[in-house]
């Protein structure tokens, strides 16, 4: 069968799926295929099957929307968070010269890598949409180094299925599953608008995943795990949001 006639027999199947009977059925189709997300148990987990296996099977080589320069916002809006650790602010007063990013988990050649290291990687930018859950957006220029070459780097193993990415700030951490993992526009961002991200945005490095909402585009990183199986971290719901009552699977 042709990856187009599969797709469009899923595609057929998830959306005549009505009723119990029929959400029994599509959910049972999408578990054949491997796409059950983390968070697939509780009241709402039926719904967010659905949702994660329609958005695979439907849209894995999609590209979020790109604008023209014209469209970038005159002032990315910079959302609260916590006030930030003393970790960060001894990193921050150095100009960030000590902050690292250490890969590891399945992958051939764990490592830690500085921002110059990652900046002397392929650079590659993209004027894409920061949607948040919360209603507001912006539009902005984000450079960086592309997640996948960095994985390529480290050499994932043919098993791995997720990519798990932790902040510097506490309890703040998330994941992607491999497709977008190595989407051409998921991106390890380190700056914004032809300069140097600023903290309010995330910076010195944040995660950039402009498939999903902006919940996802984790802030502050400096850990990622590559594993097969999320339920090893945390509450094995696969990431902080939907210990905190959002969807693991946010695509738009």
């Amino acid at each position: 069968m042709t990856d187009l006639s599969r797709r469009k027999l899923i595609k057929t199947g998830l959306s005549t799926a009505t009723g119990i009977a029929g959400l029994s059925v599509a959910t049972g189709m999408a578990k054949n295929y491997g796409l059950i997300p983390p968070d697939s148990s509780g009241i709402w987990g039926i719904g967010e099957t659905l949702n994660y296996a329609s958005y695979r099977l439907l849209t894995n080589h999609s590209m979020a929307r790109e604008f023209p320069r014209n469209e970038i916002s005159t002032t990315p809006f910079a959302n609260d968070v916590a006030p930030l650790s003393d970790a960060f602010k001894k990193l921050q007063e150095g100009g960030f010269a000590d902050w690292r990013l250490t890969v590891e988990g399945m992958v051939d050649r764990p490592g830690v890598l500085s921002l110059g290291q990652l900046k002397s990687y392929p650079a590659r930018s993209q004027i894409t949409q920061l949607a948040c859950e919360e209603g507001w957006s912006y539009v902005a220029e984000w450079t960086g180094v592309q997640l996948s070459h960095v994985l390529d780097m480290a050499g994932i193993q043919s098993q791995a299925r997720y990519v798990v990415y932790y902040s510097i700030e506490p309890d703040w951490w998330d994941s992607i599953d491999m497709v977008d993992a190595l989407h051409p526009q998921t991106y390890l961002a380190y700056g914004m608008n032809g300069g140097d991200l600023s903290v309010g945005n995330g910076g010195p490095l944040r995660m950039r995943v402009p498939r999903q909402l902006g919940y996802k585009s984790v802030k502050f990183i400096t850990r990622i795990v590559v594993t097969d199986d999320l339920k090893k971290f945390g509450k094995g719901l696969g990431s902080s949001s939907p210990e905190g009552g959002y969807a693991w699977y946010a695509g738009i």
